[in-house]
């Protein structure tokens, strides 16, 4: 599926899948929570998603077990199958594929809170690269609007300025957040001198004259 809006639906659509298989309004409610924080989501655009995804084979649908048995005595009359998404194996590979992805895409408005939804899906260096990542963006942004409302602060009227200054002051609220969030991510991780050596530990051959047990040789051996 192409990125960009598509592929932040692809994404969020896998995640809430992955968790859980849904019927597809409860998973319409659920990407209405998710994506309605970042965006306007279109019912429109999750259903072209779906088919899109089932033509993929990321995700099959299943008839709801109880609506499906027709003939049982206790069956409500009229009452419709309901379909339920699930992921498949190929499913889960394409979404192990998008949470591995830590580039400007990640970054952005709105993929950025979407991968960091499903964080705990993902691995700490790949979070901690999209923080970074984050940062970086949105003190890119506070330099211009500094610049820009230095230009033109004589020549804004008082609610135009305003409304500038909340904007900065927002963006400068996310930038300490994720000042806090990045320094967790390092506590909790071991710094990369400390990871090699521990790969390097448990890949390490047994050094000269060891047997085969790793233990050191003795005469029996011989």
């Amino acid at each position: 599926m192409a990125g960009g809006r598509g592929g932040v639906l692809e994404l969020a659509v896998l995640g809430s899948l992955h968790e859980t298989p849904l019927h597809g309004y409860e998973l319409r409610k659920r990407l209405n929570a998710l994506l309605g924080m970042f965006r306007a989501f279109s019912y429109g655009s999750l259903y072209p998603c779906l088919r899109q995804l089932l033509t993929d084979g990321l995700i099959i649908e299943d008839g709801d077990a109880a609506a499906a048995n027709a003939d049982s005595p206790i069956a409500l009359p009229g009452r419709r199958s309901k379909i339920v998404y699930r992921l498949t194996a190929e499913g889960k590979e394409r979404l192990h594929e998008l949470l591995t992805q830590a580039g400007p895409s990640a970054w952005e408005d709105e993929s950025f809170g979407v991968h960091f939804a499903f964080f705990r899906h993902t691995e700490a260096e790949v979070r901690l690269r999209i923080l970074e990542g984050r940062r970086s963006r949105l003190e890119e942004r506070l330099d211009g609007v500094r610049t820009a409302l230095a230009r033109t602060r004589e020549r804004l009227d008082s609610y135009t300025l305003e409304l500038q200054r909340h904007g900065l002051e927002s963006v400068e609220r996310e930038v300490r957040w994720l000042n806090e969030l990045i320094a967790t991510e390092r506590r909790a991780s071991p710094p990369d001198e400390e990871r090699r050596s521990a790969q390097e530990g448990t890949s390490r051959a047994p050094e000269p004259g060891a047997g085969t047990t790793g233990r050191p040789a003795t005469p029996e051996d011989n």
